[in-house]
């Protein structure tokens, strides 16, 4: 393993410029290779971080770069399954931003892609590379909540800003497709169970984008209630309920940023216990997880089977509300 990942940004988004481009700079293994933007003034930042950084105008020519290994994909929801396609036939490694895609079935022809090319196609969801998530999955795993009954996520933002991407329908917006991937995704990878229904959706909308959304699911072993926002003040919870102990995440998704990153475990039979995780970046451990993935190492813990789980209980919350 001792190739370095030449890395790739198409687009220069605020988020990528915030987390991504430090994470891949800063992650063991790789190296922040090339940018594509056609705003030279949005690249300055960039080549101050990486001052080797390869400037190019348009997405396809960094594709058409035949020393850049791996793409990381930011660009609005809308246009994922387009250029993460074009870049693995490019032969490019693939990180592409969440939702990958707006329907589970789209992600059935980037699996077929994957398989094909043997490239390595991934959606980026962080969480799943934060030892707060490594550690509760285990917990649930030895069964120090016994028989589970109920999972509550609650995840909120206030951003009424009408320019914003997030709010605008057209291109993927909403915030069920923004946030709602993080209570479903969370809830799946720490059960290892998938929603058998929905029962039941409120959503509020703004013109076509839903802002606010309350559901709950039944699962095989438990029953489900979930929040998120775009129009309440900054929140973030996950809870899992068991007949003989509770584990509650108070800064499950933006860790370090929100909050401290914590699990507590409380229950009648047993001490309460608390595990602090204050000096994890899971935007770095996510970039070094795909590098070694790329060089030959560990697989990655979010393949596309994965992502389309997810997606598919998104779809299965807009059918319902239909």
């Amino acid at each position: 393993m001792s190739k370095t990942v030449r890395w790739g940004i198409l687009g220069a988004s605020n988020f990528a410029k915030r987390q991504m481009a430090p994470a891949i700079h800063l992650a063991a293994g790789g190296e922040l290779a090339a940018l594509a933007t056609s705003d030279p003034a949005k690249a300055v930042d960039f080549v101050s971080m990486a001052p080797g950084l390869q400037l190019y105008d348009s997405y396809e020519a960094l594709l058409a770069d035949p020393g850049i290994d791996a793409v990381y994909i930011p660009l609005p929801n809308h246009l994922h399954v387009e250029w993460a396609t074009k870049a693995a036939e490019a032969g490019k490694h693939v990180l592409c931003e969440k939702p990958i895609a707006l329907e589970a079935g789209e992600i059935d022809d980037l699996i077929a892609l994957r398989d094909r090319t043997g490239l390595l196609i991934a959606e980026a969801y962080m969480i799943v590379h934060h030892p707060q998530w490594i550690k509760a999955q285990a917990l649930y795993r030895d069964g120090v909540l016994g028989q589970i009954r109920r999972v509550a996520g609650t995840f909120s933002y206030n951003n009424p800003d009408p320019g914003n991407i997030r709010n605008r329908k057209n291109i993927g917006g909403g915030g069920l497709r923004d946030i709602g991937v993080y209570i479903f995704g969370a809830t799946r990878f720490v059960t290892g169970e998938e929603p058998e229904a929905i029962l039941s959706t409120q959503i509020d909308w703004d013109g076509d984008v839903d802002t606010t959304a309350h559901l709950t699911a039944q699962f095989p072993s438990f029953h489900y209630t979930g929040m998120v926002s775009m129009r309440l003040a900054p929140f973030q919870e996950m809870v899992f309920h068991g007949d003989k102990g509770l584990m509650k995440l108070s800064a499950p998704f933006n860790a370090g940023s929100y909050g401290e990153a914590r699990i507590d475990l409380s229950g009648a039979d047993q001490a309460s216990q608390v595990w602090r995780f204050t000096a994890d970046n899971q935007y770095v451990q996510q970039v070094e997880a795909f590098n070694t993935a790329v060089r030959g190492g560990a697989e990655f813990a979010c393949p596309l089977e994965f992502s389309r789980g997810t997606q598919a209980m998104m779809d299965m919350v807009f059918d319902a509300a239909r």
